[in-house]
């Protein structure tokens, strides 16, 4: 459970805007989202390996 310290004075706006952001950093809705639907590992790993790929493909492009 996600607790934020709302300090005296501060605005509600504020305080909402860092629950989301530390929402956001727990990776929570993305494992929800990764949930809905069983993907074989073979296609997860398969991701995996095309998005380093891009990545590097990146990297590499960048240093030339």
């Amino acid at each position: 459970m996600l607790i934020i310290p709302i300090k005296d004075g501060e605005n509600i706006d504020r305080a909402l805007k860092r629950f989301k952001r530390k929402f956001d950093r727990t990776g929570t809705m993305r494992a929800l989202r990764g949930r809905q639907q069983f993907k074989k590992p073979s296609v997860v790993r398969r991701a995996q390996i095309q998005k380093a790929q891009y990545i590097q493909g990146l990297r590499d492009a960048e240093n030339i």
